[in-house]
């Protein structure tokens, strides 16, 4: 968390109802299915969709590309908003659903970049999996506080301590139960809440009820042996007993400050657990916070409208050939049709449709507070990075850009249409989804991505909207770097190595590299020009 000055008032009552996070996990550990149990208690949609569902029921509705409804992964970050009942407050939740999968893992990180908490979801059988600790790594780097899920506790799953002790070494973040299971696999009948002292039963026969809750006084509850077998109840008392004893309570300031983190168990597909964990993010989840920029922090209740583009998504609407910019909101009171300056191009922009989003639905959005985000329809002016003020020449930093890992050339499939190629390429770089490298000598473009699927997106979605098929093929390169340095030694470095010279859509100078002793040669040779895997995406 950023240095927060100890006098601040209080948030006004709009921006402290909102709680902005982001779903983090590895593929396949319902994530996605979890989204829907949200928006579902969130009374935001009557029946949630599965991801490997039959028929009406598979449509789910956070992911709204075909690949994604084809194949069953969410391939872009998704945003929701949805109001949830708490103690008498109604909370406004924004939920960002990431691509699990790795080869999105750009997507994910910039997404990370625009919420205040994660939720990180584990599969009970196997725990920990690489992708998860990339994406803790992440939250890490920005002291996000993390709420921890562990799903499918209804199939065959590990033993409790022993998830537990594999976050605690894998991640080095403390645990703290939140609930505790009772039974596993065919025997899970439910958890314990720790925080409330309440028995809550799961029923398997209506996947999208709430969970029976049942008020109890402490472990000695004569009524527990009604509801729980007695082998269960003598393992639960057991367990607890230990966790007492061994576990750290829930501490506010330390899951605020990242090192500590609460764990519920339950089963998404069952909406068993959702709820408590909705009931964790509302109590316990950060309020807005204060966003790092140049030359000072944002804090959210100035009253001036400030805020910066995290995600640029192009033809959310085929018909259309529309281009939404994704804003988080990091200051004041935004309302339909405000005049903000574009701090990069330092022109005004009259912002008269904007919208929220309900998944795959959106309605227009009137007004927006800070920590919401709303999307942006604009033709190409906005580009991830960019910060929107009402006036202020101020710049939110940290949105990272990073050096693609596998590089590929392109050809149309009708070289007539390599102009058509052109645009194309040009609308998925300024929306983060690869890197386009323009060489300096020859004809053509070099595409960078992260994973090997994105190249069969790529592929997928220029044919799709823009009836154009492209093939992929071997490149002589195999990554990227941006040249930093000083303009006279940077211009003698780039017309002494013209052949892996290259541009990438920014127009910022990139050195292709063959082999790793290229870029030894460099730092050797050229002391005066540095090599990066990142840039700052800022202009």
């Amino acid at each position: 968390m950023l240095d927060t000055p100890s006098n601040r008032p209080a948030l006004p009552a709009e921006i402290a109802r909102r709680r902005t996070f982001a779903i983090i996990s590895h593929p396949d550990a319902g994530k996605t299915t979890l989204t829907e149990k949200f928006l579902l208690f969130g009374g935001a949609i009557q029946m949630a969709g599965q991801v490997r569902a039959k028929g009406e029921a598979r449509r789910t509705r956070s992911d709204f590309m075909a690949m994604e409804k084809d194949r069953g992964i969410s391939v872009s970050a998704s945003a929701m908003s949805f109001d949830f009942m708490n103690k008498g407050t109604n909370f406004r939740f924004n939920l960002v659903d990431t691509p699990g999968h790795s080869d999105f893992s750009e997507d994910t990180y910039r997404t990370l970049t625009a919420v205040d908490a994660a939720v990180m979801v584990i599969d009970g059988a196997k725990g920990v999996e690489s992708q998860t600790q990339k994406l803790f790594e992440v939250c890490r780097m920005r002291d996000l506080p993390i709420l921890t899920f562990c799903n499918k506790m209804d199939r065959e799953s590990r033993d409790v301590f022993e998830i537990i002790d594999e976050i605690q070494e894998n991640l080095a973040i403390d645990v703290t139960p939140a609930s505790w299971p009772i039974g596993v696999g065919r025997d899970f009948i439910g958890c314990y809440d720790i925080l409330r002292d309440r028995l809550e039963l799961m029923d398997r026969a209506d996947r999208n009820k709430v969970a029976e809750s049942i008020a109890i006084e402490g472990l000695d509850d004569p009524k527990l042996a009604e509801h729980v077998p007695a082998a269960l109840l003598e393992k639960l008392r057991e367990d607890l007993e230990m966790v007492r004893e061994l576990m750290p309570p829930l501490d506010a300031s330390l899951m605020a400050e990242g090192s500590l983190t609460p764990i519920w168990f339950g089963s998404a597909i069952n909406s068993f657990g959702v709820k408590e964990l909705m009931d964790g993010i509302a109590t316990y989840g950060p309020e807005p916070q204060i966003q790092s920029a140049e030359p000072r922090q944002i804090l959210p209740e100035e009253p001036k409208v400030s805020g910066f583009v995290f995600k640029v998504q192009a033809n959310m609407d085929p018909k259309h050939r529309d281009r939404v910019a994704f804003v988080r909101l990091a200051s004041g009171h935004f309302t339909r049709g405000m005049k903000l300056t574009h701090v990069r191009s330092k022109k005004t922009m009259s912002v008269t449709n904007p919208v929220m989003f309900l998944a795959a639905d959106r309605e227009l959005a009137e007004e927006a507070w800070a920590g919401d985000i709303i999307g942006i329809p604009n033709h190409g002016q906005l580009r991830i990075g960019d910060t929107l003020t009402e006036g202020e020449a101020i710049r939110v930093s940290g949105i990272p850009s990073f050096a693609p890992e596998l590089l590929q050339g392109v050809r149309a499939g009708d070289p007539m249409k390599s102009k058509h190629l052109e645009k194309a390429l040009m609308q998925f770089a300024e929306e983060g989804a690869a890197k386009v490298f323009k060489p300096a000598i020859g004809s053509g473009f070099v595409v960078g991505v992260v994973g090997q699927l994105q190249f069969e997106v790529l592929a997928s979605r220029i044919e799709l909207e823009y009836g154009l098929p492209v093939r992929f093929e071997q490149s002589q390169f195999t990554s990227a770097r941006w040249v930093n340095g000083d303009r006279q030694a940077v211009d003698k470095f780039t017309e002494a190595n013209k052949q892996h010279i290259a541009h990438d859509h920014d127009g910022d100078i990139v050195y292709l590299t063959r082999l790793q002793w290229d870029i030894d040669r460099v730092d050797r040779d050229y002391p005066d020009v540095r090599l990066t895997a990142t840039k700052e995406m800022m202009v």
